[in-house]
Order: structure tokens, then sequence, then C-alpha cells
């Protein structure tokens, strides 16, 4: 980690963000504070871009939320990061979120949640809408769920294997597949890939997609999704088609 902290002249350096899960022995700030430490150790840091709360805590954590908001603070507070934030919150934790970290000082700086092509929730739950009001960044984890904005898996080819094929299954795959034609269309015209076109428009809506890359080639393909915009028209024309699609599974503590 250390040897990768050094960037290539004229490249951005690399930000580091990790997550603490809410766990039931952690009830205290100081908690927050010693897992944020720990990190930092197996990372072979003195300090991350970015401390997240992965998800509210939820049965006997719930009540002790203020407490693990209170520890990213503390968190920010003695250097360990240079921003919080937190994952799989609803729009009212988000405003909450965002109010008790301002009586500290410290701005909460994104939301982490489930948002793509075919998951929409945080445009009509009012996730969006929260973090928009609040300056908070919504960072879109799995905008390519889970491969299928790829255009690699079809109801009549190639179908998702292990986990992925007990959501992913041919009725689901035959109803996502008019998104796919659109998107396939859209990619075709502009000279790009379906990946590409998928993530651009999570940017488009103002957010931050975070796709995984598991090699290089894979990598270039995400890099290739940034400098240009899709037309509103593009964006429209996708946003039609996609509404028409059935929702897809959320995790459940997004909703708490």
């Amino acid at each position: 980690m250390r040897d990768q902290q050094a960037a290539a002249p004229g490249s951005p350096a690399p930000v580091v963000a990790t997550k603490f899960a809410p766990l039931p022995w952690r009830l205290t700030s100081a908690s927050v504070v010693e897992a944020c430490k720990a990190s930092l150790g197996r990372l072979g840091l003195p300090s991350m871009g970015l401390y997240m709360q992965h998800w509210p805590g939820y049965g006997p954590g719930y009540f002790f939320n203020d407490n693990y908001l209170d520890g990213l603070a503390d968190c920010k507070d003695r250097g360990l990061c240079q921003a919080v934030g937190v994952s799989n919150f609803s729009a009212a934790r988000v405003r909450g979120a965002t109010q008790r970290l301002a009586v500290r000082g410290v701005p909460l700086a994104s939301n982490q949640v489930q948002y793509s092509l075919l998951y929409r929730a945080p445009e009509t739950n009012g996730v969006m809408e929260a973090c928009r009001e609040n300056g908070v960044t919504l960072v879109a984890y799995s905008p390519l769920c889970q491969g299928l904005l790829t255009g690699k898996y079809t109801a009549t080819g190639v179908k998702p294997s292990g986990p992925r094929q007990l959501v992913y299954g041919e009725r689901r795959l035959r109803e996502v597949a008019p998104v796919l034609d659109v998107l396939r269309a859209v990619a075709e015209e502009r000279g790009k890939s379906m990946t590409q076109v998928s993530l651009n428009w999570v940017i488009c809506k103002g957010a931050l997609p975070i796709p995984g890359a598991k090699n290089e080639r894979q990598l270039g393909e995400i890099a290739g999704a940034l400098g240009w915009r899709l037309s509103e028209g593009e964006v429209a024309e996708l946003d039609a088609v996609s509404a028409r699609v059935p929702a897809g599974q959320g995790f459940p503590v997004e909703n708490w």
C-alpha cells in the first residue's frame, strides 16, 4: 500500500476509503476510533481520505447510531481521515447525520447506496434529494448491477453463475432485456461500451459510481466512462425504458 501512494507525475494521487461495520460489540464512539486505527494499521497509512459507516445500526445497534456518528467526527478531529461518510442511509438518516455532525463542525461527505439504471430507488425514496439538499455526494455502488449492464448476460445466452444466479435468473434477464437493447444502441452510436454508457448515466445523474475492476482491461474500460457526457435526450431515453422495468432487489436496511 505504501508503494501505491506515489502517483505518476501529472496524475491525481489515489484516495483511500474504507468502512467500519456497526457490529454488536461496537457500542461507543471510542470503538469507532479504534476500528479506524486498526484499518489504518492494516493499510500501512497514517490517515485515509474517507472513513464510512457501512450501514445504520439496527437491532441492538439502533440505540448507538449517535455514538457511531460521534466516532466518525472523532476520527476526523484526530486527523485519522480527511472526510467522513455513511452507507445505506435513508433520507431521514442523511438529514439527521448531517445535523449531528454539523454540531462538531464536520460535514457529511457521502452516502454510499445502490444505484444504477436497474435500481433507481434513490430517485424516489428521497435519498438523492436529501443528499443534494445537504451537499452530500451520492456514491453509487453496484452501478453495473453486478454485470447485468455490461451486456455479458442474456436470457438466451450466458447467465450468471454462483450466488448471482439466484438473483439474476432467466426471468430477471428477460425483464431487463429492453433496457439492455436501448443501452446497446446508445453505446454503438456513441462508439462506447455498454459499461461506459451505464457509468456515464450515473455521472449525469449527479452521482459518483464505484464499479469494481478485476484487471487492467476492465480498469481501462471504466476510465472510458470519463471525459464526456450523454446528451439530455440519451439520458431521457434510458430513463424511460428503465422506468418500465420492475425494480431490482435492494439492501433492506437502506429503508430503516
